[in-house]
Order: structure tokens, then sequence, then C-alpha cells
């Protein structure tokens, strides 16, 4: 199959190189010029573990293309990927949807045949909805269905999260689609891995819902740390006795400074605008977030009283198993801009 993967970010960098891989011929496509030259050259604004091996086989290959311009791909796509960013909204922690909208009004321009639109950018319920109703105004004749087909990537582990996922979720009512997903994901359904249909609005809260879901976690053991310290108990001990419980699992169970990185913080903020925006609050959510922030600002405290009040001139090391070393780098950052 031919796909246009619109983004050549963390998600839509790794989704097209494995794409590739899958044999389906991909080109990728970014408004940043430069960014493509380089791209072109073999050099990724990235790093992620085997990736510039899998981008250089199958670029060798003749399956995997980088691309500024777009027209030609959306013409000869069976499928078009957006993976576009979506920062929090400064403000409300809304995610910013101009990239979003902004890449449904150029794919509008040049389909042709039948085409999948899949949203693979983390994006608040009813997006789908809303870049259909744009293509569609737009090009009112056009043969499309837009799809909602959220990612699940760690940054780190990408590469094998894409080729073996626990899920693939396909939001989509439309049968000509589902046919067309499940031949961009043939290798993975061959492998029997669990391809859930679901309906759009459905796909779009499962990646929000998933976060939030394994940050409460992380949140949790961590008060469960605070109590341990009180009581005399072995935090580890603890979560380990959890952990065995299948219902629960080990993984997200380790205390530690708390939750940071590019996903979480950003999608619980936006799971909680969500929820204002129709009236139905998530104290969960909310209170998560708060203890959270609490933490770090505790664990700051505490290494500045440790420093006699100041981390001027002083080196602090942080250690987390729960985030990639990426993510504790700024988180690090971060705290270090709230000590001084």
């Amino acid at each position: 199959m031919r796909i246009a993967m619109f983004g050549t970010g963390y998600v839509g960098l790794v989704s097209g190189a494995c794409f590739s891989d899958f044999g389906h011929v991909v080109t990728c496509i970014d408004k940043n010029a430069s960014k493509i030259r380089e791209l072109q050259n073999g050099k990724l604004p990235i790093f992620e573990p085997g990736l510039e091996a899998l981008v250089a086989s199958n670029v060798a290959a003749g399956r995997l293309f980088f691309a500024s311009e777009s027209a030609a791909a959306i013409r000869a796509a069976d499928a078009i990927f957006l993976a576009v960013g979506t920062p929090s909204r400064r403000g409300d922690g809304f995610a910013d949807l101009s990239y979003v909208h902004d890449a449904a009004g150029e794919i509008a321009a040049d389909m042709e045949g039948f085409t999948v639109v899949a949203l693979k950018s983390t994006v608040p319920v009813g997006t789908n909805d809303d870049v259909e109703a744009i293509i569609r105004k737009l090009r009112p004749d056009a043969d499309f269905a837009v799809v909602s087909n959220p990612e699940f990537l760690r940054e780190g582990a990408a590469i094998e999260d894409f080729k073996h996922p626990d899920r693939i979720v396909v939001g989509t009512d439309d049968e000509r689609a589902r046919r067309v997903m499940r031949e961009v994901y043939r290798p993975l359904f061959i492998n029997e891995t669990p391809i859930l249909f679901t309906g759009r609005r459905s796909a779009e809260l499962i990646k929000y819902a998933s976060n939030a879901f394994l940050a409460t976690k992380i949140t949790f053991i961590n008060e469960m740390a605070d109590l341990c310290e009180k009581c005399g108990a072995d935090v580890q001990e603890v979560a380990r006795g959890m952990g065995l419980d299948r219902r629960i699992a080990a993984k997200f169970l380790h205390a530690g400074p708390g939750f940071g990185g590019s996903c979480f913080p950003k999608d619980l903020a936006a799971l909680a605008a969500i929820g204002q925006h129709y009236d139905v609050p998530s104290s969960i959510v909310a209170t998560v977030m708060a203890a959270n922030d609490a933490r770090k600002r505790t664990m700051v405290a505490k290494v500045v009283s440790a420093c006699g009040g100041s981390l001027r001139g002083e080196t602090v090391a942080v250690s987390c198993w729960d985030l990639p070393s990426c993510c504790c780098r700024r988180a690090a950052l971060r705290w270090a801009g709230i000590a001084m």
C-alpha cells in the first residue's frame, strides 16, 4: 500500500519507518524543508535506538521517502496518517489542534479515489469529526473516511512497541476503512496482535484514559512510599506484592520523583480540559496532577535543604525507573528552575 505520513517528529518518523519495513511505500511529509533535506541525507532529528538503521535500510530499498511538498504523495496514497503536534494550549490545558486542522485542509485539495485519513496524533474527543468536516467542506466530492488510530509508543522502545504492540486501536464504523487498516497492519494481524475496532470517539478517549491510568499508578505508589517511610514498611516489597496481582501488574509501580516527559503532563491536562468541556470534571485526574506536582516540589525542597538552601553550584543526580532518561533530564531542568 501507499502511505503518506504528515509529520516527521517522534511518532511520524517511527511510524513511517516501521510501516515501510512492513513492505508499504511511505512518504513522510514535513513543511520544514531543511529538516527534510537532512532526512534525505540520512540525518535524523531525533534519537531512537535502531531507528537510524531502519530508516537507512528502507530508503535503500525504495520504500521510504521524505518530501516537503505533499501533493504527489497525497494523490497516490491509500492511507494518509496525521502525526503532527498537539501541544497544550496556553491558559486552559486543552490540546492545540491548529496543526491538525492545517493538515486536514492541505489533504483535501489533492485526494484522489477512496482514501483513509488516520489520526495518530493524540487529540481530544470529537477531533476526528472536525477533520472530516474540514475535508468535506473543502471537497464535497471526495471519497474518504476519517479514522482514529492512536499511538502507544514509549521513547527508547518505540520500534519494539510499534512492531510488537499490546493492541492496535482503530476507531471507525466504515467497512472500507476497516479493510484498509487491516491491510496496513497486516503483518501484526498475521501475528495475532489484538486489533480493536471501536467508534471514533472511543478510540480518541482510549489514549487519554490509558495515560491517565498509568499516571495514577505512579502517583499512588509514590503516596505509598511516603506512608512506608512513616510506618517502617519497604515500598519495594509493597509494590512487589501488589504487582503479583495480575489485575494490577508490576509496571508503573516504582516509587520515584513522579511522572514527567512529553506525554503524561500534556495528556492529563487535556483529559481534564475535556471533562470540563463536557461538564464532567474528573476529580481523580485533577488530584493525580496536583499530587504529582507536589511530590516534585517536595523532593526539590528536600534537596535544597540538604544543600544549605540553594542548588547553585551543586550537582544533582536524577534516577527514575518509570520514564526514559530524556524525560528525567527535562524533569531535572524544571526542578532546578523551581529551586533556583
